[in-house]
């Protein structure tokens, strides 16, 4: 099935290409990783915004969107390595304000403790947290097996077009028929909660939801999901649980429709493990953040990216 070309470069590793799409200028570079199963096109509303201020890079992590699919396992200090190798190779030079979204927040992470002479500032939307997958609690890893075996029905679904065949049912607005034929293809095991995850979806521009869903049926997308689900432990392992942020600016965005006062909490907290951390709640905004709240999350970066200028470099107001 064609898709869209893509709208960045596509840079070689060697053993696959990464797709990086960066638009505008400016020091520090913004770089955005996207949550668990999304990519570039979850920043639609917030890269060009940014763009206005700053150099900012929207990644498709390997097996994603344009990205090529790459070796496995799929780990945060793969994800890491290849994001670093990729940024030198198109010429964005460090140090870079990171933006992780959800699993993309453990990225972020990482980045700031494996290089932290690489790192600007951070700005985490309802990040995850390396402490919950270490060990995962038994509903948690349940919930991994769950993902990961419904990721190895989809590889087996796109190979067989069967995939394609639920996007064009969707696409032609018959979503009863595209629900009963992936509730056969993964052999009863999708539930109607499974489909929250695509969900999002519903809320990009009409054509850019159309190049998503294109992406959804290839193999290479289940594939690397599945990966991402299968290695969150080792991903999570990486990262210090009790990580101190030092004086990096940070600023952590909650969404206050799927956040509760634990919650809140916990990210309150995580914003005050730097001496120039925030914690600030986008409100009228569940977990989705970007697509929600994509004015809170400009905001955020500017706020980020004003911090690591020098005095008298200014970030622009208005947009």
């Amino acid at each position: 099935m064609r898709v869209a070309p893509p709208p960045g470069q596509l840079i070689d590793l060697g053993s696959h290409r990464l797709h990086l799409h960066c638009q505008g200028a400016g020091d520090p570079a913004v770089v955005f990783d996207a949550a668990l199963g999304a990519s570039s096109l979850s920043w639609t509303y917030v890269l060009p915004e940014v763009a206005s201020f700053a150099r900012a890079c929207a990644v498709d992590r390997a097996g994603f969107a344009w990205s090529d699919a790459g070796p496995l396992p799929r780990t945060t200090p793969r994800i890491v390595e290849e994001l670093r190798t990729a940024l030198a190779s198109a010429g964005i030079a460090p140090p870079y304000a990171v933006v992780g979204h959800s699993f993309g927040g453990l990225t972020a992470r990482l980045f700031l403790h494996q290089h932290p002479e690489e790192v600007a500032g951070l700005v985490l939307l309802d990040p995850a947290y390396p402490e919950d997958w270490t060990p995962p609690s038994p509903a948690l890893g349940a919930l991994v097996r769950r993902g990961a075996q419904l990721c190895r029905y989809g590889r087996l679904a796109a190979r067989f077009g069967i995939t394609g065949l639920v996007a064009g049912l969707a696409r032609a607005g018959a979503p009863g028929g595209a629900r009963l034929t992936a509730f056969i293809a993964s052999r009863g095991a999708l539930r109607r909660v499974d489909e929250d995850v695509m969900a999002p979806a519903a809320k990009l521009p009409p054509d850019v939801r159309a190049i998503a869903q294109r992406f959804w049926t290839q193999p290479k997308f289940f594939e690397a999901l599945g990966s991402q689900i299968e290695s969150i432990g080792a991903s999570a392992a990486a990262i210090p649980v009790g990580q101190d942020f030092g004086d990096v600016p940070v600023v952590v965005v909650s969404g206050e429709t799927n956040s509760d006062a634990g919650q809140l909490g916990r990210q309150g907290r995580l914003a005050d493990r730097s001496t120039r951390g925030r914690h600030i709640i986008a409100e009228r905004s569940g977990h989705w953040i970007p697509l929600d709240r994509p004015d809170v999350v400009v905001q955020a970066v500017r706020e980020v990216v004003a911090a690591t200028r020098p005095p008298g470099r200014t970030v622009p107001a208005d947009l």
